[in-house]
């Protein structure tokens, strides 16, 4: 399938002498560096993961220097950070574009050398697993997109019973090797059912004292195991709205899974039909709309928005002036509730998406409408090269 980063990644290599693409583990990184390193003469490719490569990098600067002319990729850059000092070295002996392509499963706060020692010299790129755009093109539909989610052998696999394996043995290799490659000891049933624990505050407010409770961890430690998972890209921290109408607001965030197939593994979901029919299904439904939607406009703030009174809000949407609420409903005829317009009123919002299972959207009031996810996507692209032109004329 062809990824829609595949172009912004190929022009980052014609500006920058080192470009990284970060992502969990199987999302398709290595595949797309493949394709990017096939349009060059003689690319270099170095898995990190495999011993024998990791042996030519005993001497790394002896073994880079003579590829100055071609494209050198680093995959799984995480297992050998002491490389970072030596990258920026070589390139500042010779700075030209597109001298390395650098593949981790880890955000660039885990891999902290990256930004502190390639300042000025790394652009950095996240790929995600499939979106729903890119899944639509290949005429796979929403609903199974929904179910097993975007990592590409989980949505290709040939039935569901091998998809929902795939999952189990994608969140085992997590805790086995990729945790303790964090430098985090922790028990794998320990970790295991914080992860389940997880997956059933799906969408919900998280409060710390009782999440370390139920896991009989400290509540730093609970917090710790949080931001692992937040950088690893498995979960997705929401954080609460900052604006202050003179309302008493709720201050934790939520937590999402970012990919539903993951989630549905966790609650033991295996199918569509029994999504459809499970409690989750709805908390689900919001994760998998949101996730979609901020994959779509990068550099948005996101927040939700909720009162000590129960006033409430799924998603503000925020870039440079322009302003979004978003509610989720699991519904083909959705009802908003008093909250929902209380929030409106509350944030002065102008602009109010509805997103639901729905063919067509409609309107509800001025600028409140109904919409399907895909149409939202489309409108929020619109969206943000609008908040983009705004920007570049300035207040």
């Amino acid at each position: 399938m062809q990824r829609t980063l595949e172009s912004l990644v190929e022009e980052d290599l014609s500006q920058e002498p080192i470009v990284a693409l970060l992502g969990p583990r199987q999302c398709g990184k290595t595949t797309l560096a493949k394709r990017l390193a096939g349009k060059r003469a003689n690319p270099v490719y170095l898995d990190l993961e495999r011993p024998s490569d990791r042996r030519k990098l005993s001497d790394p600067e002896l073994y880079l220097a003579p590829y100055s002319d071609r494209l050198v990729v680093l995959d799984e850059i995480q297992r050998v950070p002491d490389l970072f000092p030596v990258l920026r070295s070589l390139v500042d002996a010779d700075r030209h574009p597109g001298r390395f392509l650098v593949l981790g499963s880890a955000s660039r706060d885990l891999l902290r050398q990256s930004s502190e020692t390639l300042a000025g010299r790394i652009r950095f790129r996240e790929l995600t697993p499939f979106t729903l755009e890119e899944v639509m093109a290949e005429q796979v539909t929403l609903d199974r997109h929904w179910s097993r989610g975007g990592f590409p052998p989980s949505l290709l696999s040939r039935d569901e019973r091998q998809s929902f394996q795939w999952r189990e043995d994608f969140l085992r290799t997590f805790l086995e090797r990729d945790v303790p490659s964090f430098g985090i000891e922790v028990r794998t049933p320990l970790f295991e059912r914080f992860l389940r624990m997880l997956a059933h505050l799906h969408g919900q407010i998280l409060n710390w004292s009782r999440l370390a409770e139920s896991a009989a961890v400290s509540v730093p430690t609970a917090r710790h195991y949080v931001e692992l998972l937040e950088k690893s890209f498995l979960v997705r921290v929401l954080p609460p709205s900052e604006t202050n109408p003179g309302k008493r607001l709720v201050k934790s965030p939520r937590i999402y899974w970012r990919d539903s197939g993951l989630l549905h593994t966790l609650l033991e979901i295996e199918d569509f039909d029994q999504l459809q029919g499970h409690p989750a299904v709805g908390a689900s439904w919001e994760g998998y709309a949101m996730e979609e939607i901020l994959r779509e406009v990068p550099r948005v703030r996101a927040s939700y928005y909720r009162t000590h009174a129960g006033t409430e809000l799924d998603l503000v949407l925020e870039r440079g002036k322009l302003r979004m609420g978003v509610e989720f409903k699991r519904s083909s005829a959705p009802e908003p509730t008093r909250g929902f317009w209380e929030a409106l009123r509350d944030l002065k919002l102008g602009q109010a998406r509805i997103v639901a299972p729905v063919a067509s959207s409609w309107p509800l009031a001025d600028g409140v409408k109904v919409v399907p996810l895909h149409g939202l996507m489309q409108e929020l692209s619109d969206w943000g090269a609008a908040a983009d032109k705004v920007g570049e004329q300035g207040p």
